[in-house]
This record gives structure tokens, sequence and C-alpha cells, in this order.
């Protein structure tokens, strides 16, 4: 199960974050998500659409920090993600690597066999 969690801004609006399985062959590691949309339903379904279909939210155990939100409140396409350890959920671990938006993710060429 990934570990994830919302924040409710005052807009009304909500950010997701979600740690998912690395899509990479080798399956090392995990991938933080984050996601702005109108509600904890929409936000899913945006992760759905892009293939994730296996994509729930239960619980709030790592919602996402001041800094993930600010993150992805100044993106334009408010779904982007990076590589995270697992044995972290945030904090200062994270911080060597940028936010990519989604579309790096899904351009990425299949490793090779």
């Amino acid at each position: 199960m990934a570990a994830g969690g919302f924040c409710k801004l005052p807009t009304g609006s909500v950010v997701v974050a979600l740690n998912l399985p690395s899509p990479t062959a080798d399956g090392t590691g995990s991938v933080r998500f984050l996601v702005h949309a109108q509600n904890r339903a929409r936000a899913l379904t945006r992760l759905r659409n892009l293939g994730m279909r296996a994509v729930y939210l239960r619980g709030n155990a790592a919602p996402p920090t001041p800094d993930e939100i600010t993150a992805v409140l100044h993106h334009p396409d408010g779904l982007i993600w990076r590589m995270a350890p697992d044995n972290a959920v945030g904090g200062p671990e994270l911080v060597q690597e940028l936010w990519h938006p989604i579309r790096a993710l899904l351009r990425r060429p299949p490793a090779p066999a």
C-alpha cells in the first residue's frame, strides 16, 4: 500500500501527496506525486487517467509538507513528482532532487532489457 495524505487549503481545494512504487523496470525506490485539485476524488482521478489505475488514498499518514504544497501550487499543471527514498516521507532527504512535471515521467524511455 502506498503512503499518502492530503491537505485542504483555505480556498476549498486540496493537495494530495502519494508515494507509489517506482515505474522503472528495476522497481527500486518510490515516487512522490503531488496533485492539486478541487477535491480528493478529482486528484485521484487525475492520476488514474494517466494510467495509475490502482491508486487509492487511505488515511492521512503522509500529508504534503508546506514546501510541497507551495511547489505544486506554483506549477501550471498542478501535478508534479520526484523520486523519494523508501525510508522517508518528506523531510530534508528529498531536498536534493527537484520536482518534475508529470510529462517528464510519462515520456521516459523504457529501461534497456
